[in-house]
């Protein structure tokens, strides 16, 4: 049966389209029910269970307590196919969440297309709202299920829709709202889960909630204008759009970059970033000039003044400050300030970031009584969320626990967000617990593959058959002599490298990669998931892998000794690194060696081997070498970073020892061919397929992101020309003292100046905007690491495209979905930074916790009341103080801005103690824990 139903769809241009779609309905859709006796039940599996009631969830109750849903008490429901389809308009996340729900095995959800049912078909009726239009077919459908199911279940509409609920009374159906059938079931801990609608929530624990710190006032915040307002505001230039980027190390200053004022505008204080959450896109409205605050050194923040608002007004980047470090505002007088900033106020929430966070409560002593709600604080642990309010009957089982909170609401009568309870994690403090913190936090998927993804995986053993031999478009390399270097330890091993010399005095040298688009089809559940993890995320203790073990340990892994398949780049090159031809084959591959760094290094170092393995070593080094520094006259940056290494032990999986990562001329050999092989990757993809390549940019720094590097060179006699990474690059090899470690220190401190490099479309740019200004490189990509990243599956399948091996996938015909695969990619990269990084500090503070210790460490910032250090020796950054809190010594502390020194003047007003800017001090290193549950390394100068 044929029907057609009238939808309207706004278009890119902003006009209202009316679209008709043809339906063919059918009569034999499975209703879901394990004991319905008119539906053919002989092929599909019966989910729902007709001894308990039969939920029909409507759209609102999906899209706000899917916290609730998640739990196995909530079962037996189906989810009608109009309300997943507006879930999935509306909030892609949650979308994602219940079709995980509906597919696994062990929950009854069952998903029932309503609108292709000829019973239950609905036909929008001219002048009906979109919402009026859902929630008539949701009635309709309820009502079908009661008649079609008759006695043998009970059918209950669950919405807290109120005029749903009442209509729905009056025909005849069964409705109830989420939060009294949670009550029904008998089981007080589901009601923390549930999500209060604002006007339920705010109002009747303010007081409970405010009498938890008398001493602090109550916030009122602004309104936020309503949308119409705002979309008239940026029309008219009055306000300013961005995304609200709130400073890491000082939660009560924030950044918004606005295009309309090409400059960002600074957030001073939680009033006026008026309750909105870090990574909110935001409405802002400019202060006035005269409020506009100077950019003052800051201080390095009291762990205890985090509440303190109103005197947190001290500007700088935010991505300015160390990883350990809090920074607030400048009590102290400065000696030197420079201009003001735009600073402005949020007035309206365009789109919310809300998600789970973990953290704790504040700790409270017991209220009397047990059973029933108790108003607790939980504290974040990211110092950029405000503590949230939520109501638990289970506060005494929540104390000593790391939990996740959701955020519902933030009322602008309330000083604190509204949030619910979602789940335990584990006990505080725990090292498997915070681990999985680290994870969470950080977004990190790191569920066991579903049994649809490893369906997709060949069986074990496998083993390269006579067939992928055979194969014409697979080049049989066997034969040569091909090794690997790694990391010690290493199991997923993706590249591999040859080096032969020809008769004509040139060399062939080859990079093989391993050919992971063989296993991993586009399309398939396989594939779907690699996508959305993007990447591998390496932690201090383990790896979590974007593809299951099978493939990045064993049949993707080019082992030794074990034939294997590969796509490789093969060159062949001049004793003086000059390429003289470049070409790519898919190749089967035997390497015979898998090494680590020491030993290929010890192998090149040792005078006394000449096998040709190691002579092929050598020949590779010297190659590489002399491309490096052709790279570097060309202007790319030879930078630092302060990367960490963790003895672990092997039963515990707690640090044993701890210091800076050493690298060798093995591991600047194998990143040379590894670059050079991505060039080469980018430059043959892009030239086939212009409009639809992945790229990688590293776009060039500004002269404002380059400022703190230029003052603190200044402060040191150090003369640095950014006019070019060329320049930059040649400033930063002459920057060299009798201090050995000085170098490294200004390399570092330029690292931090610089942008991420990430991935984009080609289409989406023009060709001078592809560049890598790290690298000078006009075209990059990622080609060489396909088991550890997605972006090099993407381009394993351009390459092979370009090559006519396999057909372009229909993605690439997609540009507005490649741009958001190339988005999810940076997103997922970034993250897995974050989580390494998070990782690391997490092993830093368990290995130190019984370690104190004494150490030398380098000024790299100087701020009022102290300054921040890095410590060489162990790759840590933090703060020292030199005044306690409210502390008044002999004499006061006054920044030189110019000098980057702090100066400790006495009663005479003549220089009596000073440090500067890259000086050598000696400190101690414990662990101390001012606030509960929030230790922290703590850094104290020696004498």
């Amino acid at each position: 049966m044929l029907k057609s139903n009238t939808f309207s769809r706004k278009t890119k241009a902003g006009r209202i389209k009316k679209e008709v779609r043809e339906i063919y309905l059918r009569d034999d859709i499975y209703c879901g029910a394990a004991a319905c006796k008119t539906c053919d039940t002989s092929t599909s599996r019966a989910p729902l269970d007709v001894a308990s009631p039969l939920l029909i969830l409507d759209t609102n109750v999906l899209l706000h307590q899917i916290d609730l849903l998640e739990n196995s008490a909530i079962d037996n429901a189906v989810l009608l196919s109009v309300v997943l389809d507006e879930v999935k308009n509306k909030n892609m996340a949650v979308y994602n969440r219940i079709r995980a729900l509906s597919t696994n095995p062990l929950r009854k959800f069952y998903v029932f297309s309503n609108q292709f049912h000829k019973d239950t078909f609905v036909k929008r009726m001219d002048g009906e709202t979109p919402n009026d239009y859902n929630d008539r077919a949701i009635r309709v459908a309820t009502r079908w299920y009661q008649t079609h199911l008759g006695t043998a279940a009970t059918v209950l509409l669950i919405t807290n829709d109120r005029d749903n609920k009442r209509t729905a009374g009056e025909e005849g159906i069964s409705a109830d709202t989420i939060q009294s059938y949670v009550k029904s079931l008998g089981q007080p801990e589901l009601l923390d889960l549930l999500v209060q609608p604002a006007s339920e929530s705010e109002d009747t624990v303010m007081v409970e909630v405010e009498d938890l710190r008398p001493s602090k006032r109550q916030v009122v915040y602004q309104e936020h204008k309503p949308m119409s307002e705002i979309t008239l505001g940026l029309h008219r230039g009055i306000y300013h759009q961005g995304k609200l980027r709130v400073n890491r190390y000082n939660p009560f200053q924030a950044y918004v970059g606005s295009e309309s004022i090409g400059d960002e505008i600074i957030i001073y204080g939680r009033q006026n970033m008026n309750r909105a959450f870090d990574g909110d896109i935001v409405a802002v409205e400019l202060l006035p000039q005269d409020q506009w605050h100077e950019e003052k050194n800051l201080s390095i923040a009291d762990e205890e003044d985090e509440e303190e608002d109103d005197v947190h007004l001290a500007p700088s980047s935010a991505d300015d400050a160390p990883r350990t470090t809090n920074l607030v505002s400048d009590s102290a007088t400065d000696m030197n300030s420079t201009p003001s900033r735009p600073s402005g106020r949020v007035v309206g929430i365009i789109k919310r970031n809300w998600h789970s966070y973990c953290g704790s409560l504040e700790p409270m002593s017991m209220p009397a009584g047990t059973g029933s709600f108790t108003s607790a604080l939980f504290v974040s642990k990211d110092h950029r969320i405000p503590k949230i309010r939520i109501q638990t009957r289970q506060l005494e089982n929540l104390l000593d626990k790391r939990i996740i909170v959701a955020v519902d609401s933030w009322d602008r009568q309330s000083r604190y967000p509204s949030g619910h309870y979602v789940r335990v994690i584990g006990e505080i403090g725990d090292r498997d617990t915070e681990s999985e913190v680290v994870l969470i936090e950080n977004d990190i998927n790191s569920r066991p593959f579903s049994s649809q993804v490893l369906a997709c995986l060949p069986p074990l053993p496998w083993s390269v058959s006579s067939e992928d031999v055979a194969n014409s478009i697979r080049q049989d390399l066997r034969s040569l002599r091909v090794f690997s270097v790694d990391p010690p330890g290493c199991k997923d091993i993706d590249d591999a490298l040859h080096c032969t010399a020809l008769p004509n005095g040139n060399y062939e040298v080859g990079v093989h990669i391993a050919d992971v688009t063989n296993f991993v089809h586009p399309g398939t559940p396989l594939d779907g998931e690699a996508s959305q993890r993007g990447t591998s995320v390496y932690l201090v203790e383990r790896r979590i892998d974007m593809l299951p073990k099978p493939l990045t340990e064993d049949i993707c892994s080019l082992r030794a000794d074990v034939e294997r398949l590969a796509f490789s780049v093969i060159w062949e090159m001049t004793p003086d690194a000059e390429i003289i031809s470049t070409r790519f084959t898919k190749s089967v591959i035997k390497s015979c060696a898998a090494l680590s760094y020491v030993e290929a290094q010890a192998r090149m170092d040792d005078s006394r081997l000449m096998d040709p393995l190691t002579t092929d070593l050598r020949n590779l080094n010297a190659l590489a070498k002399i491309m490096r520094q052709r790279r570097i006259d060309r202007g790319a940056l030879t930078l630092a970073s302060a990367e960490v290494k963790f003895q672990i032990d092997t039963e515990t999986h707690d640090p044993l020892d701890i210091g800076m990562y050493q690298i060798r001329e093995a591991n600047q050999m194998v990143e040379e061919f590894m670059l050079a092989a991505n060039v080469s990757v980018a430059k043959q993809i892009r030239d086939c397929f212009p409009s639809c390549s992945l790229l990688r940019r590293h776009p060039t720094p500004t002269r404002e992101m380059l400022e703190p590097l230029l003052c603190t060179a200044a402060a040191i006699g150090l003369d640095l020309d950014v006019s070019s990474s060329k320049a930059l690059a040649d400033s930063l090899d002459h920057a060299v003292r009798d201090d050995p470690y000085f170098n490294k220190l200004i390399r570092i401190l330029a690292t931090r100046c610089m942008t991420q490099a990430v991935y984009f479309c080609s289409g989406d740019l023009s060709p001078p905007e592809y560049h890598h200004y790290g690298l000078a490189a006009p075209l990059y990509t990622h080609f060489t690491s396909p088991i550890r990243r997605y972006a090099d599956v993407i381009v394993h399948r351009l390459l092979a495209a370009s090559l006519g091996i396999d057909k372009l996938p229909p993605v690439f015909q997609d540009r507005s979905q490649l741009t958001s695969i190339a988005d999810n990619l940076n997103y997922r990269h970034r993250n897995a930074q974050m989580a390494s990084r998070a990782s690391v500090e997490l092993h830093t503070l368990i290995y130190f916790r019984k370690r104190p210790t004494d150490t030398e460490a380098r000024i790299v910032k100087i701020r009022s009341n102290g300054f921040i250090v890095f410590v060489p020796k162990y790759g840590i950054e933090g703060p020292v103080y030199l005044t306690g809190r409210g502390e008044k010594g002999s004499g006061e502390w006054h920044v030189d801005e110019q000098q980057q020194k702090i100066v400790k003047m006495d009663n005479s007003n003549s220089n009596s103690l000073s440090y500067s800017v890259l000086q050598s001090v000696r400190i101690h290193m414990e662990v101390v824990e001012p606030q509960p549950n929030r230790p922290k390394l703590q850094l104290t100068l020696i004498s």
